[in-house]
């Protein structure tokens, strides 16, 4: 946790590669994330089989090197720390990718610790006592 979904335009694997690690590092420095959190979709967009919608919204100039950066995690951070998550990720963009500020966009959705499962099917985060009560038959 988090999991984080990199979209990109007109993105090789290396690009990909320095997107994902200048998120990784943004959310180690920022969030208190240990390194090796590490849960990540990465996906280049070639403007002709696939591609990403973008405008001018909110008077930013967006280009073809506009990346989009979705970041699930569990709730309770303070906006101040977010904010500073969206700074560093927009810095480290630019030094790690060569990708201008103004071209990343980033949200945050938060969920609660029983939404996560890293596997054998069972909610990691949620606490021994919320699986019980929903066990089939448990009272």
């Amino acid at each position: 946790m988090p999991f984080v979904r990199i979209d990109a335009l007109g993105c090789d694997r290396d690009r990909l590669d320095a997107l994902s690690r200048a998120v990784q590092q943004a959310l180690t420095e920022t969030m208190n994330f240990p390194p090796d959190d590490l849960f990540q979709v990465l996906t280049g967009h070639d403007g002709t089989r696939s591609t990403l919608r973008y405008d001018d919204y909110l008077g930013i100039h967006r280009d073809d090197g506009v990346v989009y950066i979705a970041i699930t995690m569990r709730a309770g951070r303070p906006d101040a720390q977010k904010r500073a998550l969206y700074r560093r990720i927009a810095e480290l963009a630019r030094t790690h990718a060569g990708t201008e500020p103004r071209n990343v966009l980033v949200t945050v959705t938060e969920n609660a610790s029983a939404d996560w499962s890293f596997g054998h099917g069972v909610a990691q985060y949620a606490a021994a006592s919320e699986d019980a009560a929903a066990e089939p038959g448990a009272h």
